[in-house]
């Protein structure tokens, strides 16, 4: 090794060499560079709420553009208590309990950041959303995986016991989940909190999706969070944003719900990473938070929609499609496309096909877990998946 190459060695830390950079956002560049039809990162292609950017310029006509209080405005805050206390039947204190952070990925990591010591363990569900395992990396923690098997998704639970011991300090779970569609069923969550009341863990619970769940004829899928079931609220961190629910990714504003303690430190770390979110949006965020039940019945019925639109063209074109119950993602094997693995398939799509996908390898801990997966996403407009679906029958000839 050259000197040189010695040096730019030296200058990397060991956390930052044991993860990459984004696969979703490097899909994203693919389908700009080859001109896809997008559906790998999950962000919407169509409007949000006229009235919800009217909020926001207005905020901005109003002068609302200083810093906001560094763990987010009162009226911010307020409104998002309020809606918890509505959607989920929970009272969080705005003034002790609440951090606004930037995004709900801020929000993950200045959590885990702020509960968890070098040497203690965070089990890890996979298939996961590839932000989770870099955040146990940045907070020093080491991963513990255990795998949720298709078709449904299921974990086993002697082997999420077999995951928790002495050094465990808590659980990620994302409930809807990215990138499966996994919506847990009250009995996998009562598991999962009795196994953190047993070990004296935290959840860290990742609820960005909860107003995207879909009924089913063979039993009832409802959005649970952790926090509500018995002895988990004080040992529970909520993590989520403005992002999915009200199209809006590119704001980034979220927020973490946590007991006193907790939140401290949260605020704490919160502050030296971003010093806080945007004002302006925070004030937008007030009026949003407050919409009627009715917009989150619209919402739920416009991606159940759309996911009807995309499902049977996965299947007609040759995928085996795993039937999402939440989110706005489905992962779909392609073992009989014939190509080696997820990434030269995904290459091939792109490039050739011209739709994108996300390679399933990302999601997991050892990429060749997901080598025979690939990762759709229809939060986008009919008329987007209607020409991926024209695109996608090319594929028929495989």
């Amino acid at each position: 090794m050259s000197a040189s190459e010695t040096g730019r060695h030296r200058h990397v830390s060991q956390k930052a060499s044991r993860f990459t950079e984004s696969v979703i956002r490097e899909m994203t560049r693919e389908a700009n560079k080859y001109g896809a039809v997008n559906l790998s990162q999950g962000f919407p292609d169509f409007p949000a709420p006229a009235d919800i950017k009217r909020a926001a310029a207005q905020a901005i006509a109003d002068d609302v553009n200083q810093y906001a209080v560094t763990w987010g405005a009162q009226d911010f805050r307020q409104a998002i208590a309020d809606k918890t206390q509505w959607f989920l039947g929970l009272a969080y204190d705005p003034e002790r309990e609440i951090t606004v952070t930037c995004g709900s990925t801020e929000g993950m990591i200045a959590a885990m950041m702020a509960t968890v010591d070098p040497g203690e363990e965070v089990v890890v569900f996979e298939p996961f959303y590839e932000n989770y395992a870099p955040d146990a990396i940045l907070s020093g923690a080491t991963p513990r995986y255990v795998p949720l098997r298709a078709p449904d998704w299921t974990f086993d639970p002697e082997e999420l016991r077999a995951a928790f011991n002495s050094r465990t300090k808590g659980v990620i779970l994302c409930n809807p989940n990215n990138p499966t569609g996994k919506v847990f069923t009250r009995e996998e969550m009562e598991f999962v909190a009795s196994l953190c009341r047993e070990f004296d863990a935290l959840c860290f619970t990742d609820e960005i999706y909860e107003h995207m769940v879909y009924p089913r004829e063979d039993r009832e899928v409802e959005h649970i969070s952790m926090a509500q079931l018995p002895g988990m609220r004080e040992r529970t961190v909520v993590v989520n944003s403005m992002s999915k629910t009200y199209s809006v990714t590119g704001w980034r504003v979220g927020y973490v719900l946590a007991p006193p303690e907790i939140t401290g430190a949260v605020r704490k770390v919160h502050d030296f990473l971003t010093v806080g979110a945007a004002a302006p949006l925070q004030r937008a965020g007030a009026y949003a938070l407050r919409m009627p039940p009715a917009y989150y019945e619209e919402l739920q019925g416009e991606y159940l929609r759309r996911r009807e639109l995309l499902l049977p063209v996965l299947e007609e074109v040759g995928f085996k499609v795993f039937r999402p119950d939440g989110a706005y993602y489905v992962m779909t094997d392609i073992g009989r496309f014939g190509f080696s693995d997820d990434v030269e398939f995904t290459r091939h799509l792109i490039r050739e096909v011209g739709v994108a996908c996300v390679p399933g390898s990302s999601f997991y801990s050892r990429p060749e877990l997901g080598a025979r997966q690939v990762r759709f996403c229809f939060c986008k407009r009919d008329e987007t998946l209607a020409e991926a679906a024209d695109r996608l029958r090319k594929l028929q000839k495989y």
